[in-house]
């Protein structure tokens, strides 16, 4: 799992800054407090800023806060993290693979899809009413409560869930169900939840068993080729760090680890 984006040391989450919750009251599936457009705004941010990575000071201001310890940046941050956006190391903010690709506007409808079910509470929610109609407000509330959301939070957790799943294309035939949204041509940049794998006869390129799978692995790796300039031309170093670090985000996605706790980062040197 990924190094949380709001670390307990550094900024609380959310539920920490309520009124100093007991442990009993806290929610035991993971969830956001604001929507899916918040995360890419916050996606957007850092990209704006640093190409995939910027620090966290510089994110807050661009993000109209005066402190790190914003109560409304931590949230922005957190959402960010658990969309499965961003990540947080020795006060840097980094982008993941999907964090690239929802700002891409060629695989944005494909990654805002997969972010969706990237929430433990939304895919366990879209898993029990795919075939179905959503209930009603006060039954969604206690299935979000039954599935591990606090009581005290179920009425928060169902809004964002609400505007989130409008968001990512959930609601396209009304809010009263979850329809799995077409992709169209953008399918063929990763493969979708219901996609049917196929396998390597060479056995590389996607990790079977990675919650989902992910055949858009080899895609990822193409794009990053297909935008390298032509042998001899011109590149200037920072395009180049920036094209390593797109690389060793895109590498961190789509393999697995054995160190899990730290990332790499691409910086320029004076000889």
């Amino acid at each position: 799992m990924a190094e949380p984006a709001i670390q307990k040391d550094d900024l609380s989450t959310v539920d920490d800054t309520q009124g100093g919750k007991q442990e009993k009251d806290r929610s035991t599936i993971d969830f956001p407090y604001g929507g899916l457009e918040d995360a890419i705004t916050v996606a957007k941010a850092v990209h704006k800023l640093g190409g995939n990575q910027c620090r966290l000071d510089s994110l807050a201001a661009e993000l109209g806060h005066d402190t790190v310890k914003s109560g409304g940046f931590r949230q922005k941050l957190s959402t960010a993290h658990t969309f499965g956006f961003t990540s947080l190391s020795q006060g840097i903010v980094t982008l993941s693979a999907l964090g690239v690709r929802v700002i891409d506007p060629e695989q944005e409808k494909v990654a805002r899809v997969e972010a969706f079910l990237k929430v433990p509470l939304y895919n366990a929610i879209y898993e029990q009413f795919k075939n179905g109609p959503l209930p009603p407000a006060q039954g969604l509330e206690s299935t979000m409560a039954s599935l591990g959301v606090a009581v005290k939070q179920t009425s928060k957790a169902r809004q964002a869930f609400q505007k989130s799943a409008k968001e990512a294309g959930f609601f396209a035939y009304g809010a009263s169900k979850l329809v799995y949204p077409a992709l169209g041509n953008q399918a063929n940049f990763t493969k979708t939840k219901d996609a049917d794998p196929k396998p390597d006869p060479n056995g590389s390129g996607g990790n079977g068993g990675n919650g989902g799978g992910d055949d858009g692995n080899q895609s990822l790796i193409d794009g990053l080729i297909k935008v390298l300039p032509k042998a001899g031309t011109p590149w200037p170093l920072e395009a180049q760090r920036k094209w390593l670090q797109t690389a060793a985000a895109n590498f961190a996605y789509a393999y697995n680890g054995t160190d899990e706790t730290r990332s790499i980062k691409v910086t320029i040197e004076n000889d």
